[in-house]
C-alpha cells in the first residue's frame, strides 16, 4: 500500500472528486495543513472508510483496498477521532503513578 495514495485522496477531496453522495465524513489532518485533527471533510464517493496513521498524525478518507498496516481504517462518520495511546501516554501514566506513590 502506498501511503501517498491516501494523502493524495485527502488533499484532493473537493478539487478532483465532486461530492456525489457525501455520506461519509472523516476527520482530516496531517499533510493537508490541518494540524489539530478537528477539520471535517466529506469523502468522495469512492472513499468508503476513514483512516488514521498515528506515527504521522495523519487522518482522512480512504477506500477499503488501501486499508493495510500501518494504516488503520474504520467505518462510520467521524470514526477516526481516537486519540493515540502510544509511548507518550504510557510515560505519562507511569510518571503519574510514581508521583502518587511518593506523595503517600
Amino acid at each position: 500500500m502506498d501511503l501517498r495514495f491516501g494523502v493524495f485522496s485527502t488533499m484532493c477531496d473537493s478539487i478532483l472528486f465532486p461530492c456525489i453522495a457525501c455520506g461519509l465524513k472523516c476527520y482530516t489532518c496531517g499533510l493537508t495543513g490541518h494540524v489539530s485533527c478537528t477539520y471535517i471533510t466529506s469523502c468522495p464517493f469512492m472513499m468508503d472508510r476513514c483512516f488514521y496513521y498515528y506515527n504521522l498524525t495523519l487522518k482522512g478518507c480512504q477506500n477499503s483496498i488501501g486499508c493495510v498496516s500501518p494504516i488503520s481504517c474504520c467505518e462510520g462518520d467521524l470514526c477516526n477521532n481516537a486519540i493515540p495511546t502510544g509511548p507518550s501516554m504510557i510515560l505519562l501514566l507511569v510518571s503519574s503513578a510514581i508521583i502518587t506513590l511518593f506523595t503517600l
